[in-house]
């Protein structure tokens, strides 16, 4: 099968691994939303003793909260860079996380026989060339009636002016670069692909931003950033 990664993709990431553990630095917005993050999952799902695998693990910010909270997480990244940080922080603080450095394609080929309660999947599918391989390549690994949890952004004039402008130009929330709005997903096609795996959407849930507060919350607009929650058929 062939590789589902965008060198390009990898190599910006490989740059910046060296934030991915600094709230102020490249990574910031992230340190702030995953509360929400951490919230939006463990209000729909149960983690404790649970088999949780964390696709496009980054440094590590969700995993770890994902493993204090009692669940049995493997995560993994394309990068090496950023695994190596992962794994260095893990080291640092005790944590249990099992990190690979793996796309999910080789995930598959070295644990051919793994099955997860819980997959997550957070900014990363606007990363990759073929989100409906990944999305494919979840429901394999999930177990019947298992959890898969999906952020990304809405692609229309505004999630343009926000998430890229805004947020890359204008707000220096985000560095330069970091998207590519070709590839950002709207909720329709995202739930049709979904189907098309053996998925069903179970509900999307915006995420919003206010730039004089510095403040993100969750809510019903899904015109940029949004999350979704989906199971097994």
């Amino acid at each position: 099968m062939k590789q589902n990664i965008d060198k390009e993709e990898v190599e910006k990431f490989d740059d910046l691994a060296k934030s991915w553990w600094d709230p102020q630095g490249d990574f910031k917005s992230l340190h702030q939303i995953n509360p929400l993050r951490i919230n939006f999952i463990k209000e729909r799902t149960t983690l404790a003793g649970k088999q949780v695998l964390d696709i496009g693990c980054g440094g590590g910010l969700l995993a770890e909260v994902l493993s204090d909270l009692g669940a049995i997480v493997t995560a993994i990244d394309a990068s090496e860079k950023t695994i190596n940080v992962a794994k260095a922080h893990a080291k640092k603080v005790g944590s249990n996380v099992n990190y690979i450095k793996a796309s999910l394609e080789e995930f598959s080929k070295i644990k051919p026989k793994a099955k997860f309660d819980v997959i997550t999947c957070l900014e990363m599918l606007e990363h990759v060339p073929d989100p409906l391989q990944i999305l494919k390549k979840c429901s394999d690994l999930l177990n019947q009636d298992g959890d898969l949890f999906l952020s990304t952004i809405n692609r229309n004039p505004r999630s343009y002016l926000f998430a890229i402008i805004g947020a890359e130009y204008l707000l220096n929330l985000l560095p330069k670069g970091t998207h590519d709005y070709s590839k950002f997903i709207k909720p329709s096609e995202l739930s049709k692909w979904l189907n098309k795996s053996n998925l069903n959407t179970i509900e999307v849930v915006g995420l919003s931003y206010n730039p004089i507060t510095d403040n993100y919350w969750l809510g019903k607009d899904i015109a940029v950033n949004y999350l979704l929650h989906a199971s097994k058929v």
